[in-house]
């Protein structure tokens, strides 16, 4: 899977015409699918990279917010490269962002309970009345497709009181928290802007009548669920049930819920039946602290309390996102030097399900960051090699390895992948007796050395300093060299 999109792309409402161009080179690339990011009109308008959300009806058709394109360009574009993609054969993945909405069309005066910041299950003071932006009315739409608006009654709480000028934590009377989310500051329900009340009957209907017109609208084959920490467990295991059966296909569905805690990302899949997945944030954290430790970190403990070990079948692995480049509020961007190790590490392996960070694949111009190197080779030798029985060698503190075997669908398959945080050197790995008597050679040219397979499968394999070479059969060199660009 590719993430389509990064925090600063240009609002010049190209992205989408981009996407439907570079669709049958991103198959070719190695690409199955592709995370798009949100495709409604937000309160930024044209400038909104998606979350901040205001009108989940209007996909650039309306003009709504100064704008009737949004950032990545009108409704026919959208429509138009998801067609593209799905002609490719690459399946489309649509980001939901249920939590909150934002940039309301009018205020309400509302009667609220302030809560600690720290810890939203503490009132500060008495019950006081504030001057909420609940009125959404849509009136650059006014009403197709969907004559519901949004008030007051639909929502759980708020960040601003207008008539106090002034921000906070503000519980709207009446209401409580979902009952079940992240316990950080003791009940993370609110995020931002006007918050959900997910347990409201007429809240469940909307967002149940809402995703199947999206269904309808743009067919889609996944999607990825936005902030589901702030969101009581029970409404999406519910929600997701509703889309699947009226899709009437088994959409691929990955939920991010940011947290280093695996236990709190085993915990919501038990609550919800393990029926998505969840991106790996601990494996994230486990590459930045790889990349940052000065060739210190113990490498044989890459992979201890990630969801990559504890459910793999259930892990969306990735390296870097929008949220964690330069600039953003999760900031925890993974040194260039170390790239190519985690990608090997998530493109290669037999587990988890990788996603590729589109500012990893095309770089990120505006902060002079540029594309991940090797990163094209490693997807092609993912499409290509990286199949068979795996074998792990994570047995030193800084110089690791795994293999693949290959199997007799996949021509040339088996590759060895070895790393290094640190100081270089060799390891003795198994590939199978099936390519016994091959020659492999780096594919990521750091070495110049061939590697010779003994009659029992064993090859000794070399890496450099800080460095990370992936082995392949010299048959299957000569076909990367012809198709990787």
């Amino acid at each position: 899977m590719m993430q389509y999109f990064e925090w600063y792309l240009p609002d010049n409402g190209l992205h989408w015409k981009r996407l439907a161009k570079q669709a049958p080179a991103l198959k070719k690339a190695g690409i199955n699918m592709v995370w798009l990011p949100p495709a409604y009109k937000g309160a930024a308008g044209k400038s909104s990279v998606g979350y901040d959300v205001y009108d989940m009806y209007d996909l650039g058709e309306f003009d709504q917010k100064e704008t009737v394109a949004t950032k990545y360009g009108t409704k026919e574009d959208y429509l138009q490269a998801i067609k593209m993609l799905q002609k490719n054969k690459v399946a489309v993945i649509c980001d939901v962002v249920l939590n909150h909405r934002m940039g309301a069309d009018g205020t309400e005066d509302v009667m609220v309970e302030e809560e600690l910041s720290t810890d939203r299950n503490q009132d500060i003071g008495d019950q006081q009345q504030i001057r909420a932006w609940t009125k959404f009315t849509f009136p650059g739409r006014a009403g197709k497709y969907s004559d519901f608006q949004w008030n007051a009654s639909h929502f759980s709480g708020t960040d601003w009181d207008d008539a106090g000028q002034r921000g906070g934590i503000f519980r709207f009377a009446g209401k409580t928290w979902n009952r079940e989310t992240d316990t950080e500051n003791g009940n993370y329900d609110y995020l931002m802007g006007a918050d959900l009340d997910t347990d409201q009957p007429e809240v469940i209907k909307e967002t149940h009548d809402w995703g199947r017109w999206y269904q309808d609208t743009v067919h889609m084959d996944g999607l990825r669920l936005d902030a589901v920490k702030h969101i009581g467990f029970d409404f999406y295991r519910d929600w997701i049930r509703d889309m699947r059966e009226y899709a009437k296909k088994d959409l691929f569905i990955v939920g991010e819920y940011w947290s280093k805690e695996l236990g709190k990302l085993t915990h919501y899949l038990d609550v919800t039946e393990r029926n998505l997945s969840l991106f790996d944030v601990p494996l994230h954290f486990k590459f930045l602290e790889a990349a940052t430790s000065d060739g210190n970190f113990d490498m044989r403990t890459i992979y201890d309390n990630t969801l990559t070990a504890a459910d793999p079948e259930h892990a969306v692995t990735f390296v870097d996102n929008h949220d964690t480049q330069p600039g953003q509020a999760l900031y925890s961007f993974i040194p260039a030097w170390f790239k190519p190790h985690a990608y090997a590490m998530i493109l290669l392996r037999a587990v988890g399900t990788p996603c590729v960070f589109y500012g990893d694949y095309y770089g990120i111009p505006h902060d002079r960051i540029d594309p991940v190197g090797g990163l094209t080779t490693l997807l092609k030798i993912r499409e290509c090699y990286a199949y068979g029985e795996e074998h792990l060698y994570f047995d030193d503190g800084s110089l690791v390895g795994f293999t693949r075997e290959g199997d007799a669908e996949h021509a040339d398959s088996g590759i060895a992948v070895l790393l290094t945080d640190s100081v270089g050197g060799s390891k003795r790995m198994y590939v199978g007796t099936s390519l016994a008597g091959q020659r492999m050679v780096d594919a990521m040219g750091k070495r110049s050395e061939t590697v010779d397979i003994g009659e029992d499968g064993w090859g000794e394999f070399v890496v450099d300093n800080g460095s990370v070479s992936v082995w392949v059969i010299e048959n299957a060199q000569e076909y990367l060299y012809t198709t990787v660009e």
